[in-house]
């Protein structure tokens, strides 16, 4: 319900505070008062798009606050959702800025649009003139028929089942396409692995092979150098060997002369030991060696392969090689799982649409059940808005794929006369027919869905005085349940209300401003009598509004 509304630097208003209560309000005034620019306001909180054109002083930013009372409306869900705090008393605040930005705030935490007009939707439904042609769609159809027969639980159970059956259809066809390339790309890919296995791949391969490579390539010079450094080494005269074996035995003649002298001689006998096995190893070396060109011949062969595997897949080391190796492998191997994935999800889809078909069956009885009590409710209304002979018929038919609401599409004909041809409503209704269409529905709908805060602007535009007072009993019937708001230029709907609000201009400092005021019982009688009878109030004109106010 709407509590409070301020509004500052926004069109024409300067600054205007009013605020609301429950029951059934009346707002009127002249034609370019401002009664749109209000409503154009509230739309803002609401979640409208704004720009800076709409701000009264360019300078100054707009800034449009309403509050709430949300305790009926179940939004605790909605507000964890989105990580807003909730208040039973909630305030919505929006800011244009002279720069042309726009803020909006649910209880003082900045949101989006995104997130600030799904809950404009469930505070308040402003019935404009335009919003008449809702009637020909048929999503709107749809959603009265669901109501008025108690839907609600089956079409969020089928919703969600709908939601998880296109992501299952989603995953399959991801699957399939996986599929399909896979196929298509596995004989290369089982060449590309064969090729890799048959290299047999390890860690360290590269640095051997271009090691052996190299002392393949330089055996001659290795031998050379080995065997000088061994004759350096071992000859009789000047060998390093038989010269360390003399300074050992000199070093051993010092030992019990003093501990100092022990320890030269222990250093001594270390270095005899390490050269002697650096010989050895020379030797060693040099048997080792041997000049052979086929082996030579094997060795390039294999680091030429190598690096055309490194040229082929773009890396540069063996271990790399080693990685898309196991990419492969992991590749090749997924055809097993995505067959059994594949299986799986086309199970789960089977089952999914089944208990889709199932739930909108459901839906489709229950609205079938409704259709009689619904077309019979309407037709009722109508008879009491002076239209005697008007009658419905809702053409429901089943179709086979899934839609949002179902497996059905629904069609409201409507006949206007007796013997008339049953046709879709916007080619037969008037623009008055559709209007009392309308506030009929809505009024059935009220009984039988929490719909939010009403505003109906000029939805008697159009009708005589008699079916706009009969159209004002029916709004003060559905204030009973809720909150509504009714924008009239029509002192029989006026007079409905439990409260009446004047919206007017006046001139100050030339300028013009949009004001907005609540009526007291004598204002409301002169109201009254100048919709009935213009500015020069008669005698008759204020008897008549006293009547319809009694």
């Amino acid at each position: 319900m709407l509590l409070n509304l301020a509004i500052r630097n926004y069109a024409l208003i300067e600054d205007l505070k009013v605020s609301f209560k429950e029951g059934l309000t009346a707002i009127t005034g002249e034609t370019g008062a401002g009664k749109s620019i209000l409503l154009g306001g509230l739309s803002l909180v609401l979640g409208k798009r704004a720009d800076r054109s709409s701000l009264r002083d360019q300078e100054v930013r707009c800034v449009i606050e309403a509050t709430f009372d949300i305790n009926k409306y179940n939004l605790e869900s909605y507000f964890a959702l989105h990580d807003l705090e909730y208040d039973p008393i909630t305030i919505i605040r929006r800011e244009i800025h002279p720069t042309g930005k726009s803020r909006a705030f649910i209880n003082d935490s900045p949101v989006t649009l995104e997130v600030l007009t799904p809950l404009g939707k469930r505070l308040i439904d402003i019935h404009s003139q335009h919003q008449t042609l809702q009637l020909t769609e048929q999503d709107f159809q749809l959603k009265v028929l669901d109501a008025f027969a108690g839907n609600k639980e089956i079409l969020e159970a089928y919703q969600l089942k709908l939601s998880q059956f296109k992501k299952n259809q989603k995953d399959l066809e991801m699957l399939l396409t996986s599929q399909r390339q896979f196929y298509k790309e596995h004989d290369y890919n089982s060449f590309l692995l064969n090729e890799l296995r048959e290299f047999e791949l390890e860690e360290g391969l590269q640095e051997r092979l271009e090691d052996e490579n190299n002392q393949l390539t330089n055996a001659e010079n290795i031998i050379e150098f080995l065997s000088k450094g061994n004759q350096l080494l071992t000859d009789d005269q000047i060998g390093i060997v038989s010269l360390l074996q003399e300074l050992n035995v000199v070093s051993s003649k010092l030992m019990g002369l003093g501990k100092k002298f022990e320890i030269l001689k222990d250093r001594v006998s270390s270095v005899q030991i390490e050269v002697n096995d650096i010989s050895e190893e020379m030797q060693s070396l040099q048997d080792e060696v041997v000049a052979d060109p086929i082996k030579l011949e094997e060795v390039n062969q294999s680091l030429r392969q190598l690096y055309d595997l490194q040229r082929k897949h773009d890396t540069s080391s063996i271990e790399g090689l080693i990685e898309i190796k196991k990419e492969l492998e992991v590749k090749l191997d997924t055809s097993e799982h995505l067959d059994s994935e594949i299986n799986r999800l086309e199970l789960n889809l089977k089952n999914l649409e089944d208990e889709l078909t199932l739930l909108a069956t459901k839906l489709t009885k229950q609205r079938r059940k409704a259709i009689p009590e619904l077309k019979s409710k309407l037709e009722e209304f109508l008879n009491v808005l002076s239209l005697p002979n008007a009658s419905f018929s809702l053409d429901l038919k089943t179709i086979e794929e899934f839609h949002k609401t179902g497996k059905d599409d629904l069609q409201f004909l409507f006949a206007a006369n007796k013997g008339s041809e049953y046709l879709p409503i916007k080619k037969v209704a008037s623009g008055g027919e559709l209007s009392r269409i309308m506030l009929t529905i809505k009024a059935i709908l009220a009984s039988y869905s929490q719909l939010p805060t009403l505003i109906f602007d000029e939805i008697d535009s159009g009708v005589s005085g008699e079916i706009s007072n009969k159209m004002g009993d029916i709004m003060l019937q559905m204030s009973q349940h809720m909150q509504v708001f009714t924008i009239t230029h029509l002192p029989q709907v006026a007079s409905k209300g439990d409260r009446h609000f004047k919206v007017f201009k006046t001139d100050e400092e030339n300028r013009t401003k949009t004001q907005m005021k609540e009526l007291s019982a004598d204002e409301r009688i002169v109201e009254l009598a100048e919709m009935l009878g213009g500015k020069d109030l008669s005698d008759s004109a204020l008897a008549h509004a006293r009547q319809l106010l009694n």
